[in-house]
């Protein structure tokens, strides 16, 4: 008799769309690379018409490879929103040029703007707020400006464990947010459990910062891969979910899926319509297909791919 019975669900006894949780993942967003984009033959197989689709700007990858990609993501319909990380721009003017590159090949009009995880800058750059306050998104006409959010405080910006540098720069954004043309949003690191997120917007918004809060979420992927991926990107409190399904001898080969963070998430949206997170960000850590397709068994009419 085997020890662990994996039986897979079949087909027939799969459950109904959650109504929250499809509400929730309507207008979902998700990252990609140059490498891993090169692996979809066809982003309307898997996404929905209109989503927004986020470059990541690894150090050591050339603007070339990250204009490509945008052009090529842009020409199947999506709009995209490459990462300008502060620490691996050299200056004003290398900004300007990689605005006018992605401008003028692919179309772009929003930017996730963000500090990067580089320990030495590489110029005269060292946060966001050092690009916004360059004036020259603004001049360009960008119409979406993200910068980064940090559900369970970061490290790299508060070696103490305290949010006081976090915070601080939230105060700032919030203010610049209220003199840009722009639309802007956080967009946050991924967390795995509910309850922290819920109280970190909450607390946000007690703080008087409204800006939309786009969730980071991890996309289905190895346990392993997952445990690697947090510790490496400093998550908190919530690395303790994953901690603690490693223990489980049952779950510990099978996947992780956020289905249940999600599920929290939504059904408290449903119950408190202002709930200051709009939307779900996906960081496909276990492959953009395989995060799609959980999307699409679990989204409903909000996950309905383009080609569908």
């Amino acid at each position: 008799m085997a020890l662990l019975n994996f039986k897979k669900r079949d087909a027939a006894e799969k459950a109904p769309v959650n109504p929250a949780v499809e509400a929730f993942l309507k207008g979902y967003s998700i990252e990609v690379m140059p490498r891993t984009a090169e692996k979809v033959e066809d982003f309307r197989d898997l996404l929905p018409e209109g989503t927004r689709v986020y470059i990541a700007h690894i150090e050591g990858t050339p603007i070339e490879d990250m204009v490509r990609t945008a052009k090529r993501i842009a020409a199947e319909g999506y709009p995209v929103m490459p990462h300008f990380p502060a620490r691996i721009i050299k200056d004003a003017a290398t900004l300007e040029n990689w605005i006018a590159m992605y401008q003028g090949e692919a179309g772009v009009d929003q930017a996730l703007l963000l500090a990067g995880g580089v320990a030495k800058p590489h110029g005269e750059f060292d946060s966001s707020m050092q690009l916004l306050e360059t004036g020259l998104f603004d001049k360009a006409g960008f119409k979406r400006l993200h910068v980064a959010g940090h559900p369970e405080g970061n490290k790299d910006i508060d070696p103490d464990g305290s949010t006081k540098n976090v915070d601080e720069a939230l105060r700032w954004k919030q203010k610049f947010s209220e003199t840009t043309d722009a639309e802007m949003a956080l967009a946050t690191q991924f967390a795995f459990d509910a309850k922290p997120i819920i109280a970190w917007a909450d607390g946000l918004k007690a703080a008087g910062i409204d800006l939309p809060i786009h969730i980071g979420i991890a996309g289905p992927a190895k346990l392993q891969t997952l445990i690697k991926f947090a510790i490496a990107c400093g998550v908190g409190p919530s690395l303790k979910v994953l901690q603690k399904r490693a223990m489980d001898v049952s779950k510990l080969l099978l996947p992780y899926e956020p289905t249940d963070v999600i599920t929290a998430l939504a059904e408290h949206k449903a119950a408190n319509p202002d709930f200051n997170i709009t939307n779900v960000h996906f960081f496909p850590l276990g492959g953009i297909k395989t995060n799609a397709n959980w999307a699409i068994e679990n989204g409903g009419a909000s996950a309905k791919p383009a080609n569908a």
